[in-house]
């Protein structure tokens, strides 16, 4: 039904309203709402996922599955692109990295069409094995929920930033059941700049979706009861803080890194073909790989990781040793973020916080089963696996906060609380020391936009170089005499003139009335004197894609109050002003601030 049709049908209910509900219990009911939906999506989602991979397997004799199990991915990425092709026009737009690009530029408008499009290819994807987390395309699902109920019940722009968050959040909340988790991956990913007062619709949110998993779904991926810890596992601590952050940094590198290569492909077909033939590869040699991982995870927690190597090629061995475990734990650890990579770059969904935590319990294990193996200190393997979960994520997602209480939560209790303080913020602070940005904002920031929580980059990464463009400037040409430029004078209403090229249209140097005022009173030169004469280089040249705080940067430090824009061919566009950009900046500032 068209937006237009909508907004007919809720004015009378809308009307109501504004008479009879305040604007903050208006936004309370509204967060509630949308942590109900974006809670039962999350559930249909987990349910159909799981219960259809039960039947994928359940019709496969089980010495045959590690083979039905590499031929799946092919088909589950392959539905995908023929869905995105078909249905999406061939804009999926995976990740929640085109969520953050919508909220930091676009006023928290994200696409209709997201409020499908990643529920059904995240299901295909990983329903057939595609090696990627659902996290992802459920908080999507739910930013979009939350920004489309936003625009169709006619709420501000700076309350539908929230009610995108709201929906996020409400997405990862009930995934893990972990309200709070939920909350803070909103603020650390998505928003900036919250007061305390819009807390409560997050918690609301975030609330009402763990209440709707719990009673559909009862289930989050895994559950641990903790106990205490000993206060000289500390120095370990650290030592998984670094290696965490080492995983994470390489996490995060080899995945931009297989995206590039996969750019370099020629088209679809051989994407999917390639792709997938590589992605049932791994696959068949490791196979803790296939899905999202999760039940491997809870192998790990329930003290059963000898069925590491189940189903795979190392099967063969029946003197399974722990340094064979070891092997595949580590293969699989360092294979994850390939096989993310390959399922995503050849056209399937899904995202990189599960993946991360899959990766983060296997460094876990492997760490504190080599410590425990050295002889040198016994410790709980559990308690390892659940801090290199949460010191993986804090440093690929860049998301400490989220992953402190999302591990806290999911545990039982907060038992654990000072050891995922030490493991995520060192985790953290080393890998932002190398990857100043996360797995989700690293592309964004390359193309210019400020997805840190500096207001004023956020602010000035909503405008464009294009959108504040002047070209009433009276261009002139180079062998314009002195009187044809006093006559130009005359009738401008600038003072700055650009010299242009008739033929070609590029930039030859600037005339300033002020720099050549000297010369008005010398009539004897009226006809001798040329334009090419008397024009200046510009101090500077702005491209298109140049961002407003580097050009602003510019601008003081040359002392200049306007700079030519420049295609990439240095054809004249026109002029960037100094007063322009401060201007729409304090517009979009009490935009901003505005309810």
């Amino acid at each position: 039904m068209p937006q237009n049709s909508i907004h007919r049908l809720l004015l009378p209910l809308l009307l109501w309203r504004v008479r009879h509900i305040g604007d903050r219990a208006y936004l309370i009911l509204v967060s509630i709402l949308i942590g109900l939906l974006a809670g039962l999506a999350a559930v249909v989602l987990k349910t159909l996922v799981h219960d259809s991979q039960g039947l994928l397997n359940a019709w496969v004799p089980s010495q045959y599955q590690v083979f039905s199990s590499s031929l799946y991915p092919i088909i589950g990425i392959a539905l995908t692109v023929l869905f995105t092709r078909y249905f999406l026009g061939g804009d999926l737009g995976r990740g929640i990295g085109p969520v953050i690009y919508n909220v930091a530029r676009q006023g928290s408008i994200v696409p209709r069409s997201k409020l499908y499009s990643q529920l059904v290819s995240s299901f295909l994807t990983v329903t057939f094995g595609g090696s990627a987390g659902l996290e992802a395309p459920i908080s999507v699902t739910g930013a979009a929920i939350g920004s489309n109920a936003s625009r169709v019940l006619r709420i501000g722009r700076r309350q539908r930033r929230l009610l995108t968050g709201c929906g996020a959040a409400a997405g990862i909340a009930a995934i893990f059941n972990s309200p709070i988790a939920g909350v803070l991956f909103a603020v650390e990913v998505l928003l900036s700049e919250l007061s305390a007062a819009y807390f409560v619709p997050l918690l609301i949110s975030s609330a009402t979706a763990t209440v709707v998993s719990k009673a559909l779904y009862a289930g989050q991926p895994f559950v641990l009861i903790t106990t205490g810890w000993p206060v000289d596992a500390v120095p370990l601590y650290l030592m998984l803080a670094l290696f965490t952050a080492l995983l994470s940094v390489y996490m995060i590198r080899v995945y931009f890194w297989a995206d590039r290569q996969f750019s370099y492909f020629p088209g679809v077909f051989w994407k999917v073909v390639l792709g997938g033939l590589a992605l049932g590869s791994l696959v068949f040699l490791f196979p803790p790989l296939y899905g999202e991982g999760y039940n491997i995870v809870q192998l790990l927690l329930g003290g059963h990781s000898e069925q590491l190597v189940n189903g795979s090629l190392f099967d063969v061995f029946s003197d399974q040793s722990a340094w064979l475990v070891l092997l595949v734990a580590a293969g699989s650890m360092l294979l994850k973020v390939v096989a993310t990579t390959i399922t995503i770059g050849s056209g399937g969904n899904g995202g990189m916080f599960g993946s991360s935590l899959f990766a983060g319990a296997l460094c876990g294990f492997i760490f504190a089963r080599l410590i425990n193996l050295s002889g040198l200190y016994p410790i709980s393997e559990v308690h390892f696996i659940v801090l290199g979960m949460a010191g993986t994520l804090a440093g690929v997602v860049h998301a400490p906060l989220t992953a402190i209480f999302l591990i806290a939560e999911i545990t039982g209790g907060y038992a654990l609380f000072v050891p995922l303080m030490v493991v995520t913020s060192g985790s953290y602070l080393i890998t932002r020391y190398f990857e100043p940005y996360s797995v989700y904002t690293r592309k964004l920031v390359q193309k210019g936009v400020y997805v840190n929580h500096d207001r004023d980059r956020s602010l000035l990464a909503l405008l464009d170089v294009t959108s504040l463009l002047e070209t009433d400037f009276q261009p002139v040409c180079p062998d314009d005499t002195l009187g044809e430029l006093v006559h130009t004078f005359r009738h401008a209403s600038r003072n700055l003139f650009p010299v242009v090229d008739d033929t070609t249209g590029r930039l030859l140097g600037v005339v300033s009335l002020d720099a050549v005022r000297h010369a008005l009173f010398d009539d004897a030169h009226y006809t001798t004197t040329r334009v090419r004469d008397l024009m200046d280089e510009p101090l500077a040249i702005v491209r298109p894609d140049d961002t407003l705080l580097d050009t602003l940067r510019c601008m003081e430090q040359l002392d200049a109050w306007a700079l030519p824009v420049l295609d990439a061919n240095d054809r004249y566009l026109g002029f960037l002003l100094k007063s322009t950009i401060l201007a729409n900046y304090r517009r979009q500032l009490l935009k901003d601030s505005g309810d």
